[in-house]
């Protein structure tokens, strides 16, 4: 099932490696969010980091980091990365209590480095193909295959089961000010792609899967991402 919905059928795929067979429906959802972004939460996010202090705005983003890091103990297992299963175990264990719940990234300071992961890297080791490019309400780019890691990730974090509420919703608080943090300090980076190039839905299509591949290691490291590459003609 999960690999019909990544595209598990033929796909055309364009000359670029890009397969968007839903480009018109993607098109109205990314005029959307632009909107949305533009109304909410671009000066949200702004508002947001010019008010709170950087120190505090890396607090909130580690505690949201932290609380996120037995989803990745349990996608590295699935995944048979043991190292990094025992990695972010560690990482998780340490900062939450010497780091005062997260807040403090203390792990970092013992060279634990961070390890990323998710479902849809997951599905990618067992084989899952990418599928369709798919654009979501609110989220931004994504892929048929992510979209379902996404869903999943939703319950593969052990602490949504142990933690009551209303303490089971500060992670969600907490992942929403993280992103209005990165939204505002790439401020420069977004308006640019979003409002000051020819096809605002075409350039974040092409960065998104161009770093989505080079994550999952599908392209190769020494290749040169140019986020203009398409910056060609209006639409």
């Amino acid at each position: 099932m999960l690999s019909a919905c990544a595209g598990g059928g033929s796909q055309t795929v364009s000359e670029d490696g890009i397969y968007d067979p839903y480009e018109p429906g993607n098109r109205k959802v990314h005029r959307f969010n632009r909107g949305l972004d533009r109304a909410l939460v671009r000066p949200a996010a702004i508002g947001y980091s010019t008010i709170l202090p950087d120190e505090v705005e890396d607090s909130i983003g580690n505690f949201a980091s932290n609380l996120g890091e037995p989803s990745i103990v349990v996608n590295s297992l699935l995944q048979g990365d043991l190292r990094g299963a025992g990695n972010s175990t560690l990482r998780f264990l340490t900062n939450s209590t010497l780091g005062l719940f997260g807040f403090f990234d203390v792990a970092n300071e013992f060279k634990m480095a961070q390890h990323e992961t998710d479902f849809g890297e997951t599905l990618h080791v067992w084989g899952v193909r990418e599928g369709a490019y798919l654009e979501l309400p609110v989220l931004g780019p994504s892929t048929t295959r992510d979209t379902v890691g996404l869903v999943v990730d939703l319950f593969t974090n052990p602490l949504s089961y142990t933690v009551d509420e209303p303490e089971a919703y500060y992670g969600t608080v907490a992942s929403v000010a993280a992103s209005l943090s990165t939204r505002g300090r790439l401020t420069d980076t977004i308006d640019s792609v979003l409002y000051e190039s020819a096809d605002s839905y075409a350039q974040a299509r092409l960065i998104y899967l161009q770093n989505r591949r080079f994550e999952l290691g599908q392209e190769d490291p020494g290749a040169e991402i140019d986020p203009f590459a398409l910056d060609t003609e209006g639409f």
